[in-house]
């Protein structure tokens, strides 16, 4: 054979084989090449028929001859239905049907010629074989479908955690696991990711929420790699979640080039104050209250360069956050530059940093509030404005600052947060947090005819009594509904409060029971706020050096409460900064060459001490306090506390401060807690804040078929004797605050109209606020005229135990004024106590002679003789 004529023939000796090739070890001859391909078919024929028959013979065509027996076919087995004609582009629409539902599901099925042929090199198409030039080049040419997956992916084998993620194994086993993660979790039947990943392609979104406690019951090796290695294993989601996004919507690619994985619920929350070398490069999760924000900037992601020379483009160079990149040379002519930011070609991406501080809550005794930078990139850009609290999860990195270290001396870093997931804590957010019960349980409690008593007496439960300023802090809380006709002129729908009297009556305790229960709630003092503290001021920006505003109290707390205590101690220049506000709910700023309006829609709750330290009932309410009556006008609800000596109700006081403080002690945590009474009417705090934000942004009641003659004459009698007594002038602001607090009473008993028992609600409060601020001379003779209004919905035991405590005070009076001696009883005739009650309307007194007010303020009615007879309280504690 011509083609053996250079390799040696199968006999040769060594000696001759080493002369003719290069020396090589000795190999004992295969003595069948079928056992070198590993071909075990052509095996011994006579161990094949052993095996099985061998069906190509001689007799090969005997198989199929004829055989009536069996050829035939089973009738019932047999499909004669007559079909139609399929055309083509019927076929085509439903092969088109079948793949979108297997994208869908997440199928992806290959050509069936592939069951058949493999695929050569040959045919590959262009693009295909330049993207395996270009991973040849970059040295990734093994094949991902070749690695073996990784049973023990804890074990790293020595490396660590950050080491491990970057090797090709690991990594591939990762996004196996997470993309199979996202494709089969479901709860309930539901498939929850591929749900979400749905709705964020239909809102045009780049990122959709993973929580991690549900990804460590699931994968808990990758809950373990993400906090210890964030970056590295967030790129792997995102990788995983576009690829499963282009998988079901292949055209998304054009709505955004990037999809980004958040990561929400992590189970430990760090303080700002406790940040140390531990968590750098850790995934972590903090709370705090944005304080400033830049402007949304575009960062460069993936650069590209023009060389000046030569004019060739180099590049992407992906930038990172820590360092600059600069291409070294350029590869066409081989200079090194300069080179200059292709503008066009650069792919650009969204950038703001806020700084972050602690929660005033959550700030340690005696320590001043720190704060913290925290980057935003992507979608998470404009997520929130100053004065919002921010729940953050991101990666605690540092940041590599030259100035810092030259003014420092030593080589230092500045740390920022560069967050994955941002959640702001306002009324939308908790709303969207509601679970169905919640709902169910908030609905329920809106059908009960005693829903107004139960929310107030649930404010402020730790205070006994006060219960008119109680439902003035309820009407604030839930608020009315603002207006803005032809967005021209504005009417505000909040409702201001002023809360004027004695010391030691609870009033700054108030303000600190709304700024715990209130959504959204900024607290200050009169003594240490400012005329810009309430409002904004101008400062220069660190970075740019440019004059920046910042927010001050009213701006801060935008669609919520703003608290001021010690209102009186405030400068009347600090104080005539809030006119605007208070109105217009609008700040209005012109200071160094900035020219603006920000918006200040809150309520104001005030807290003011009377002049002199004590209220003076012979005075009217404008000579008590050193408050103007343009300030005065803006307030819708003004409160009056009195420190009045009232032996019951000392007693009464007394006994439930004690019990509170025996209540509420550290150490009392779970035992002999005394269990609620029956009649109590209280909710939990809980599910008080819900049903106040619920009612706040899905209630918006209207008015309909309002009494407007009612609401007139009110108006009327009110300016009469406005005039007549000289009190307090009354404006229009007040048939305002009429329709204010109709609004907020409808909008506790969750309804879409204001009905009439809301307008006489309103104008109770609105004639007690008056009456209550006259002086004590003209104020009996102003409760009889407005004596129906004053009265409504008023539990009459309450009444009546208010007009018989008069009586007893005036019998005790009189009793020791005439006689020396110690009395221990009161006896008071049924008939003066008739006589009071008719002039009120009541005529039946059998129900509060059974009533536990009666009963619990040391009363005893005697049928007999027709008397009521009273121990006095002093008696009770000389007898303990």
């Amino acid at each position: 054979m011509p083609g053996m004529e250079d390799s040696p023939p199968t006999g040769t000796p060594p000696e001759r084989r080493q002369a003719l090739t290069s020396p090589v070890h000795d190999f004992e001859p295969f003595e069948d090449e079928g056992a070198l391909f590993g071909d075990t078919s052509q095996a011994d024929p006579i161990e094949n028929e052993e095996d099985g028959e061998e069906l190509f013979g001689e007799n090969m065509e005997n198989d199929y001859r004829p055989m009536p027996a069996l050829d035939h076919y089973d009738v019932g087995n047999l499909d004669n239905e007559e079909y139609e004609v399929m055309s083509e582009s019927d076929r085509q629409a439903a092969e088109e049907e079948m793949r979108r539902r297997d994208r869908e599901m997440g199928i992806i099925r290959r050509d069936e010629r592939e069951l058949f042929y493999d695929k050569s090199d040959e045919e590959e198409e262009p693009q295909q074989k330049r993207r395996r030039a270009e991973k040849a080049i970059a040295g990734e040419t093994q094949d991902t479908d070749m690695i073996e997956s990784i049973e023990n992916l804890e074990d790293t084998k020595g490396f660590t955690i950050k080491e491990w993620v970057c090797m090709v194994g690991p990594r591939t086993e990762i996004r196996n696991r997470f993309k199979n993660f996202l494709r089969t979790y479901n709860s309930k039947s539901h498939y929850i990711y591929k749900e979400r990943i749905r709705r964020m392609c239909e809102n045009n979104q780049s990122s959709f929420t993973v929580e991690f406690p549900t990804l460590a019951n699931e994968e808990h090796v990758l809950a373990y790699f993400l906090p210890e290695a964030p970056f590295q294993v967030l790129e792997i989601f995102d990788e995983v979640a576009k690829e499963i996004v282009l998988s079901i919507y292949p055209s998304y690619e054009r709505v955004t080039s990037e999809i980004h994985v958040r990561i929400s619920d992590l189970p430990l929350i760090e303080e700002l104050r406790t940040f140390r070398k531990l968590h750098v490069n850790q995934l972590v999760r903090t709370l705090g209250v944005v304080t400033a924000t830049t402007g949304v900037l575009p960062q460069l992601s993936v650069i590209k360069f023009d060389c000046n020379r030569c004019g060739f483009i180099l590049g992407p160079f992906v930038q990172s956050q820590h360092s600059e990149v600069q291409p070294g040379s350029c590869p066409e002519c081989q200079s090194s530059g300069p080179f200059m930011v292709n503008m066009e070609q650069t792919v650009y991406r969204n950038y703001q940093k806020i700084t972050l501080q602690e929660s005033p809550g959550r700030i340690p005794a005696g320590r001043v509030p720190r704060s913290k930078d925290c980057i935003l990139l992507a979608d998470l850009c404009d997520r929130c404005k100053p004065g919002d609290e921010v729940d953050v999860t991101g990666v605690y990195t540092n940041n590599y600052d030259g100035s810092l270290n030259t003014d420092q001396g030593f080589p230092v870093f500045s740390t920022v947060i560069v967050a994955n997931h941002l959640v702001v804590k306002d009324c939308k957010q908790i709303v969207q947090s509601l679970t169905d019960d919640d709902v169910n349980a908030i609905i329920k409690m809106s059908k009960d005819h005693r829903i107004v008593d139960r929310i107030v007496s649930s404010i402020a439960p730790s205070i006994y009594g006060h219960d008119y300023i109680k439902r003035a802090l309820a009407l604030a809380l839930f608020g009315g509904e603002s207006k803005n006709p032809g967005q021209k002129h504005k009417v505000r729908g909040d409702i201001n409060v002023l809360i004027c009297g004695d010391p030691g009556t609870a009033k700054s305790q108030f303000l600190k029971f709304v700024e715990k229960i209130a959504p959204r709630a900024v607290f200050t003092t009169g003594q240490g706020a400012s005329a810009v503290g309430l409002t904004a001021y101008v400062r220069r920006g660190q970075a740019s050096r440019d004059w920046t505003l910042e927010a001050g109290a009213l701006v801060l707390a935008d669609q919520g409460v703003c608290l001021i205590d010690e209102f009186d101690k405030m400068n009347d220049q600090d104080r005539t900064s809030i006119h605007e506000a208070m109105e217009q709910q609008s700040i209005s700023i012109s200071k160094a060459g900035i020219v603006t309006s920000l918006q200040a829609r809150c309520s104001v709750i005030a807290a003011a001490n009377p002049i002199g330290g004590r209220y003076d009932a012979s005075m009217t309410f404008a000579e008590n306090v050193n408050l103007s009556d343009p300030i005065l006008s803006r307030f819708d609800i003004l409160c009056v506390v009195r420190d009045e000596v009232d032996p019951i109700q000392d007693e009464h006081l007394a006994r439930f401060v004690v019990a509170s403080h025996i209540k509420h002690h550290p150490s009392k945590v779970s035992d002999n807690i005394e269990e609620p009474e029956s009649d109590d009417l209280s909710i939990s705090q809980e599910m008080l804040k819900k049903y106040i934000v619920y009612a706040r942004e899905n209630i918006h009641p209207k008015l309909q078929n309002m009494d407007q003659d009612k609401v007139a004459n009110i108006y009327s009698q009110l300016r009469q004797e406005s005039l007549a007594t000289g009190s307090l002038p009354i404006t229009v602001r007040h048939i305002e605050s009429i329709i204010r607090m109709a609004e907020a009473n409808a909008k506790m008993h969750l309804r879409d109209y204001v009905q009439e028992d809301d307008v006489n609600m309103a104008i109770r409060m609105m004639l007690e606020s008056f009456v209550e601020t006259q002086k004590y001379s003209v104020m009996k003779s102003m409760k009889q005229v407005f004596q129906r209004y004053l009265l409504f919905k008023k539990d009459h035991s309450e009444l009546l135990f208010y007009v018989l405590r008069q009586l007893a005070k005036d019998q005790l009076a009189f009793i020791r004024g005439t006689n020396a001696s110690e009395t221990l009883t009161i006896e008071i005739d049924e008939k003066d106590l008739i006589d009071k009650a008719k002039q009120i309307d009541i005529r039946d007194l059998k129900p509060f002679y059974h009533s536990s007010i009666f009963e619990a303020n040391n009363f005893v009615y005697d049928s007999k003789r027709k008397v009521i007879i009273h121990t006095v309280p002093e008696t009770l504690m000389a007898e303990d």
